[in-house]
């Protein structure tokens, strides 16, 4: 394959790919490869620094796609203790012996507020084992002085998020001299492009603009439920524990997990074509624009009294701000009469969610359930209008959470999980969210990558 390129037959597609790669090279400073989505180039960096069975920290509250990518990769999910106000994973609360058991420590940067980078690379350097970083909702966010993705051995990064182009990802590397093998890699896995699906996506911006501007999203959603054509019966993708566990048992195995890691984007692995590359070159064109846009919406919704700003006082471009409420089913609600959808809701926590079978639950997860059940992510560019909503539906900030005496029982939570409406809808990490009645308004929005 030709370096630079995303995959067999990409010359056809100009320089394209390189140009995407050179522009978050310009970034980051990282040997960059584009990808067709976050979620692939994560299961490539994953196969080519871990062995199969190695264990992996990360965060219980993220994506269930993700969490599928993890054990699609062969290895154990192993979930991390949280700081209750961004969602960021709490170094000291990990236990020695679990970091003594790690792999590798995979970071999520949820809504773009950084984990704590530096102390995690040095936690990883003195283990002698690989940092990811997930920075599909942080690719203009800063942790240390570095941007976020600059601290990892591999990060990957959405081109559906801040660049909104929904499609298309970064995969980059702290040593550029793997780029040929992990490129190798990426062209074995990718399948051939399709004019069906090139057309698909041409045509998709002007339906969902059309849905929007006549105000169809709760019909379109309806007839879609009525069809059988959703994937999510709520927050959180159905687990289908048993034949998950003929999955994982195939593991490292992307084509048997393909059923969990597909869903909110069929098209993850597709070789990107013309009409792709172009609109995220457009799009990525934009991104500082956006980013500006996305910092001064952060600020003004960081100074409502739904907020917990950073204790540095830094305001980064978030994707979301996470405001933390005390009755979010009543928050969405006020949020949808002003046709505000929201989205990216990951509740119940993923030990809460998968159960043991299938990862090693949180030492402390207390934090990540109170975080997942108050967290209402707000769209920054609609800060102002959101602000507004709340502000006159009269929500109550969320009751910090009590230092925890001792950890719930895994009954308790799944019985809070339920009582919260804890499953998610289209998009939720991706998904458009229903709140913990289900009755909130949902819409068409961007895969999570």
């Amino acid at each position: 394959m030709a370096i630079g390129e995303a995959g067999p037959g990409s010359a056809r597609s100009g320089m394209q790919p390189k140009r995407l790669e050179d522009a978050m090279r310009g970034r980051l400073g990282r040997e960059c490869v584009y990808v067709p989505s976050c979620r692939f180039g994560l299961f490539v960096a994953l196969r080519h620094w871990c062995p199969p069975g190695g264990r992996v920290l990360m965060s219980p509250v993220n994506d269930d796609v993700i969490f599928f990518v993890v054990l699609a990769a062969g290895l154990r999910p192993v979930q991390a203790p949280l700081n209750p106000f961004d969602a960021s994973i709490d170094i000291d609360a990990v236990p020695d012996e679990t970091w003594g058991s790690l792999s590798a420590v995979l970071t999520t940067n949820l809504y773009g507020n950084p984990d704590p980078a530096p102390e995690l690379r040095a936690r990883c350097d003195a283990l002698g084992i690989p940092l990811f970083e997930d920075g599909a909702h942080a690719i203009g966010s800063e942790v240390g002085g570095r941007p976020v993705g600059a601290w990892g051995d591999a990060s990957v990064f959405s081109l559906s998020k801040h660049v909104g182009a929904q499609t298309g990802g970064i995969l980059a590397l702290a040593d550029p001299d793997r780029s040929t093998a992990v490129r190798e890699a990426c062209a074995e896995l990718l399948t051939p492009r399709r004019m069906t699906s090139e057309l698909a996506y041409a045509v998709r911006p002007y339906a969902e603009a059309a849905v929007r501007r006549l105000g169809l999203r709760r019909a379109a959603w309806a007839t879609m439920e009525l069809l059988g054509l959703t994937e999510r019966e709520g927050i959180r993708m159905p687990l289908r524990p048993d034949a998950l566990a003929g999955a994982v048992r195939s593991a490292p195995d992307l084509v048997a997990h393909d059923p969990w890691v597909r869903v909110d984007m069929h098209e993850y692995r597709r070789e990107p074509g013309p009409v792709r590359l172009r609109r995220v070159h457009r799009s990525l064109g934009r991104l500082d624009d956006v980013l500006r846009a996305s910092r001064a919406g952060t600020e003004l919704l960081l100074s409502t009294p739904w907020a917990r700003p950073p204790a540095d006082g830094a305001v980064q471009p978030l994707f979301r701000v996470p405001l933390l409420v005390a009755d979010r089913d009543a928050a969405i609600a006020a949020l949808a009469r002003r046709r505000i959808v929201v989205g990216y809701l990951y509740d119940p926590p993923l030990d809460d969610y998968a159960g043991a079978a299938f990862t090693d639950p949180s030492s402390a997860p207390g934090n990540a359930r109170w975080f997942a059940r108050h967290a209402l992510p707000v769209d920054p560019l609609r800060a102002r209008e959101a602000a507004e909503a709340l502000e006159r539906s009269g929500a109550q900030p969320a009751e910090p959470p009590e230092p925890p005496s001792k950890a719930p029982e895994p009954s308790e939570a799944a019985q809070g999980s339920q009582e919260s409406g804890a499953c998610e809808a289209p998009d939720g990490p991706t998904g458009q969210g229903t709140g913990r009645s289900g009755t909130a308004a949902r819409g068409l929005g961007p895969p999570r990558g």
